[in-house]
């Protein structure tokens, strides 16, 4: 893997049952929103509607065990959802799901029909390695709030991603900072894909194949590489 992703053993000792999947893609072409991305949006809200069938999303077992993974490191999971949940919740009402750009909409719908944890960074954007930690309340996240930039810190005790120059997503996935989200200029992205038990492994590697699959599709020509479970 040309970017190192590493899990602390802490995060591992409070989610035994946590794995992502890593795809990395180069040549990438990104643009605003497209009949097709929004086509996928909509299949994706009528996928998540037949597994749902019904419930909530907070009910489905694997958003259950986000719940839990929360609460253990001191998130309130009904105020800081995981992306997953929060992204689901969007999809059934009556708004729908934001269209955002082209590689966003499609991790995004990634993540509604497979109702996982889907994020995308900008590889280019990124310092050093990233690393899924927990977080000592001192490390820098570089937000925007009013319009200006602002720096926040992360609680202690919170589950962050980070690499060399500071937080990159706070409380796990709940909300990703500006410097390294995708935008229309982006060519070089790193994908993941984060699941927890009872998800199987199986299932995580199946997305992330789709979300391979997609973005050769709207990129064709691009270098996709997905590596193996973690």
């Amino acid at each position: 893997m040309t970017l190192t992703l590493t899990v602390s053993d802490e995060v591992r000792a409070l989610a035994p049952g946590f794995t992502h999947v890593a795809i990395e893609a180069e040549g990438l072409v990104n643009g605003p929103s497209t009949e097709g991305s929004s086509a996928l949006l909509d299949d994706a809200a009528r996928r998540l509607a037949v597994r749902l069938d019904g419930r909530a999303p907070h009910e489905d077992p694997h958003m259950a065990a986000w719940r839990e993974a929360y609460t253990a490191f001191g998130s309130k999971p009904s105020r800081t959802r995981n992306s997953a949940e929060a992204l689901a919740k969007r999809a059934l009402s009556d708004a729908g799901l934001p269209r955002i750009n082209l590689l966003v909409d499609v991790y995004n719908a990634i993540s509604v029909a497979h109702l996982i944890p889907v994020g995308g960074e900008d590889a280019d954007r990124i310092e050093g390695g990233m690393r899924l930690v927990r977080a000592t309340g001192d490390e820098d996240f570089v937000t925007v709030a009013g319009g200006a930039e602002a720096v926040e810190h992360p609680d202690a005790g919170e589950v962050v991603w980070c690499d060399d120059a500071g937080v990159t997503c706070r409380r796990w996935n709940w909300r990703q900072g500006p410097r390294t989200r995708l935008t229309e200029r982006s060519v070089s992205a790193v994908f993941l894909l984060e699941g927890l038990a009872p998800m199987p492994v199986a299932d995580v590697e199946r997305a992330g194949a789709e979300l391979a699959g997609l973005l050769e599709k709207f990129s064709p020509g691009a270098r996709i590489t997905v590596h193996a479970p973690a």
